[in-house]
């Protein structure tokens, strides 16, 4: 079988069919049943296409940092499940052993810039990584940015950085408290020295630089109306430059799209100097691509790629010569060449669709590093800049590789390696010769050889085969409780990686298993394509019929299934429980999107049309309607115990998401006894820059929650 991490395990099946619904302190018969905060009921309905839609709890939507009702609502909501918690044997196990596990050396890939080499590391339990510099590839270190003296909380973090070309300088980015806001700031590599530049309301932006490090290229909002910093919808993206030394105020608007004032821009420099690469896309990966001639007095920008139809990744380039991956007439992807030294640019082939999935592409030493996907599993290919076939990257094992920055005259470059019961090593590779070796590796506190890891088919609803990694220690043979994490949309692919949280579940007897279904890019557009818009209940069934196999594999516990995920999978958690709350043991929607009617009301849901399709259009919103979470919950019938989390500075999926969502939940009759919880941290958003011990905190709260009633046994597994 292709991607076989490990031979099948014959999994016991001894004690399935007798095993009792497990019991927890929190569904005992002595526990006392758990009082919900009053929730207030307004009749706030809808009507849309001639479909009343009853929305009794828009006003969780208001700010809660401006509305003091919401804020007394959070508040009382956060006391309930505080005390609930407080109740989990397993939560202290679980914070303490993930502590630990947390406490080990993480290096980020280095960067080379003009000789000198950047890197993150965090020595263990550190909130937020530090940014360090070499000198030389193998010198001393030194800190350049530690954040983490920015805020008594360690909730402001080192966002996306980038050096200059002869890496003398570095423009970095500020998050505060999770949202998705940026400050951008410039430091001077050698003194150390903080430049006097400031640029702000800076957002879903690439940074880069000119080639004499005079100037700076950045996109942003205009700045917002005092009160709508957090959930306003935002329009007029734009791509600036900054030259060193002036106020903001004198940067130079370079691009925009006024045709659609939703649309984003970014820009991309050319390694070389000469071109400002720029995508333009409405949502999802559907990019028109424009140039600027740097070199030209007007920097007029030209449009290259037209239509609005495909995904074009900027690869590289060679002169004139500008490589991209591309799905154009290729759902798996391809990398051309497009030349744009004439007035109609000229593309070609240069790798052809493939069976594999390529998801990337780098022009580093002359030659081309090319990233594949094959059943989820990375594959690295060094090609000419023809083409041609010269080797592949030898990895570590089957696993996720990722890195392969570099310039094309470097003669090296570095990569990561993970897998599921290995956490990131970094290596250095040399273009030239093929040779690779560990550049920093982290010293563990657990073998990874007594964790097993394989992968599985299982047919979906409609017969689609769909992949599964399963995890598990070596000497757990029999069903056990198991937590199933998927996420199922925008192209995003779920490959092996280590996850300290993870491992903790583990190490407790759990089963972990990572479900790549439709909707994701694993398998390209097509596999993309089969889980949006009028597809979205195919990601629905494929997420069912995974846990279905578990079940009826007698992987999973008969009572000991808890499911997992985030954002668009937050959006999957809520919809399979409304579909199927018989099948599942306990869930976890985390940050998701729970409202299908309103979801481009706010921040950057406009984006998200791509995949769920606009509400305001009949058929889509009533293909979305058909699975909001917020609007199917439905009594009559027994749901699954169930913590919903969330952050008050999340203005990528507004809290008010899943606000409305829990309270709905909470509320509805004949849904049972189970508690329904939600747990609202604040000075966070939707998860990136979240200090190290919030991470624990919350993961070993939400992890003890799902183990309760999972059977996850806290005293067997020490």
């Amino acid at each position: 079988m292709r991607g076989l991490l490990v031979p099948l395990l014959l999994w016991s099946s001894v004690g399935y069919a007798m095993a009792p619904p497990v019991t927890s302190p929190l569904s005992s018969a002595a526990a006392p049943a758990l009082a919900y905060p009053p929730t207030r009921r307004d009749d706030v309905v809808d009507t849309q296409f001639g479909v009343a839609v009853a929305d009794p709890y828009r006003w969780l939507e208001n700010d809660v940092r401006q509305d003091a009702e919401v804020a007394a609502w959070v508040a009382a909501e956060n006391k309930v499940t505080d005390a609930a918690l407080a109740t989990l044997p397993l939560r202290a196990t679980l914070k303490a052993r993930m502590t630990e596990l947390y406490d080990y050396e993480r290096f980020g890939v280095p960067v080379k810039r003009g000789g000198r080499y950047f890197y993150t590391h965090n020595s263990g339990l550190q909130n937020q990584a530090v940014l360090f510099v070499r000198d030389k590839v193998d010198g001393p270190s030194r800190p350049l940015i530690d954040p983490n003296g920015w805020s008594k909380d360690g909730a402001t973090a080192l966002a996306e950085w980038t050096a200059s070309h002869d890496g003398s300088k570095l423009l970095y980015a500020v998050q505060d408290g999770g949202t998705d806001w940026r400050t951008l700031r410039i430091i001077d590599v050698a003194s150390g020295k903080l430049l006097p530049d400031e640029i702000k309301w800076v957002k879903y932006s690439n940074l880069d630089w000119s080639a004499d490090g005079t100037r700076v290229f950045y996109s942003r909002f205009p700045t917002p109306a005092d009160g709508h910093i957090f959930q306003a919808a935002s329009q007029d993206h734009a791509i600036y430059t900054h030259r060193l030394g002036t106020p903001q105020s004198a940067d130079r608007r370079l691009f925009a799209y006024p045709a659609n004032r939703d649309y984003t821009n970014n820009a991309h420099a050319s390694d070389d100097g000469r071109w400002l690469v720029i995508t333009t896309a409405p949502a999802g990966d559907r990019y028109q691509v424009s140039l600027i001639d740097l070199a030209s007095k007007t920097m007029k920008p030209r449009v290259i790629v037209s239509g609005f139809t495909s995904d074009y990744r900027f690869a590289g380039n060679v002169g004139t010569t500008l490589y991209f991956v591309t799905n154009h007439d290729a759902p798996k992807m391809k990398l051309v060449a497009i030349d744009v030294a004439r007035a109609t640019p000229v593309t070609r082939t240069i790798v052809p669709e493939g069976a594999a999935t390529l998801d990337g592409a780098t022009l580093v030493g002359g030659r081309l590093l090319l990233s594949y996907l094959a059943d989820a599993n990375s594959r690295i290919e060094v090609r000419s800049r023809l083409g041609q076939l010269l080797r592949t990257v030898a990895l570590p094992g089957i696993g996720t590789a990722t890195g392969f920055d570099g310039r094309p005259g470097d003669p090296e470059t570095f990569f990561a390696f993970a897998s599921f019961n290995r956490p990131t090593t970094i290596y250095r590779y040399d273009v030239a010769s093929g040779a690779a070796r560990p550049w920093a590796a982290p010293t563990l506190k657990f073998n990874p050889d007594d964790f097993v890891v394989e992968q599985r088919f299982y047919a979906s609803k409609d017969g689609t085969k769909v992949p599964m990694f399963i995890v598990h220690r070596q000497d757990v043979t029999g069903p056990a409780p198991t937590l199933l994490y998927a996420y199922g949309g925008f192209n995003v692919s779920l490959t092996p990686s280590y996850s300290p949280t993870w491992m903790a579940w583990l190490e407790q007897g759990g089963v972990f298993a990572l479900a790549n279904i439709r909707g994701g890019g694993e398998y390209g557009a097509a596999w993309h394509d089969a889980g949006r818009l009028a597809h979205k209940q195919n990601v629905f069934d494929d997420f069912i019929a995974a846990g279905e196999f578990l079940k009826t594999q007698h992987i999973a516990a008969p009572h000991g299934l808890a499911i997992e995920g985030g954002s668009n999978g937050g959006l999957l958690i809520g919809a399979v429980i409304n579909q199927r709350p018989d099948l599942f043991d306990a869930a976890h929607p985390a940050v998701g999107v729970m409202d299908m009617t309103r979801f481009d009301r706010f921040t950057a849901g406009k984006y998200w049309v791509d995949d769920y399709g606009f509400p305001s259009k009949e058929d889509d919103f009533r293909t979305a309607l058909a699975y909001s979470p917020y609007h199917n919950i439905r009594g009559g019938r027994v749901y699954p115990p169930v913590i919903v989390t969330t952050a008050d500075t999340d203005d990528r999926v507004v809290p008010g998401h899943s606000f409305k969502y829990i309270a709905a939940l909470q509320s509805t009759p004949g849904v049972g006894d189970r508690p329904h919880l939600i747990r609202i941290e604040t000075r966070a958003g939707h998860g990136s820059g979240k200090p190290t011990g919030k991470i624990i905190e919350e993961t070993s709260d939400v992890y003890a929650f799902l183990g309760a009633f999972t059977g996850l046994d806290h005293d067997r597994f020490r």
